[in-house]
């Protein structure tokens, strides 16, 4: 049973999707300010976390920022339309992904769904030990484990995927839609800048390990390349 973490101030809104998601097949607990939402996060129990980010009591991206501390769990954020700043602040701080609101049961279903989808570690019987090296990083797709010269990389969900895509075509360059459409599940949209800030971390996370070496080289106006030592 996936179980999520719904965290929104808004009582109707929190119970239409909560009964929407347990149609759905999710188990479902809601809590109603941040606090009460670190608090249940905290207990490891929850497959992945939906956080707004205005809540009374501790905000979204506070949570957030608490949650990061203590746990790779994936994270949902739901923005104001058009509120770019926290939106940004969330990735940057490890969201996986964000809804704007107002947004629809079906589209928060299928944004969680694929967060899962690339999330899913298979049984541990039937992970292989096969790893995909290039120069000093070494990545293990089905256990979603990296590593820089022996060093483990910190990564969220979403980060490693992308992280994982674009290791996959080294000395090649993804285009940005590409890695939306592998990484994220869906198509990039005008504007959005959710894969540069993803990037952004991930090459901070890189370039702590590997003293500042460039290993992510931007394409101008095309995409990414990870480059092929």
């Amino acid at each position: 049973m996936t179980r999520v973490l719904l965290v929104d101030d808004d009582v109707e809104l929190v119970d239409m999707l909560k009964q929407y998601l347990e149609r759905e097949g999710f188990e479902v607990t809601a809590a109603y300010n941040g606090e009460a939402g670190v608090a249940e996060a905290m207990t490891g129990i929850y497959t992945i976390a939906v956080l707004d980010v205005m809540m009374p009591r501790m905000n979204g991206v506070e949570a957030l920022r608490r949650i990061r501390g203590k746990s790779r769990m994936p994270v949902l954020m739901l923005t104001a339309k058009g509120d770019d700043i926290d939106r940004i602040i969330g990735l940057e701080l490890g969201a996986d992904d964000y809804v704007p609101k107002p947004c629809t049961p079906r589209e928060l279903v299928a944004r969680i769904r694929a967060i899962l989808r690339r999330t899913q570690v298979p049984d541990q019987e039937k992970i292989s030990d096969s790893v995909l090296t290039i120069g000093a990083l070494s990545i293990w797709s089905e256990q979603r484990r990296a590593e820089w010269s022996g060093k483990p990389l910190e990564l969220t969900s979403t980060e490693f995927s992308l992280l994982d895509i674009l290791a996959r075509n080294a000395g090649h360059k993804v285009s940005k839609n590409d890695l939306s459409e592998q990484g994220l599940g869906r198509p990039l949209a005008r504007f959005d800048r959710n894969i540069d800030v993803h990037l952004s971390s991930i090459r901070q996370k890189l370039n702590n390990l590997s003293g500042d070496r460039v290993i992510i080289q931007t394409v101008y106006r095309q995409g990414y390349m990870l480059i092929k030592e």
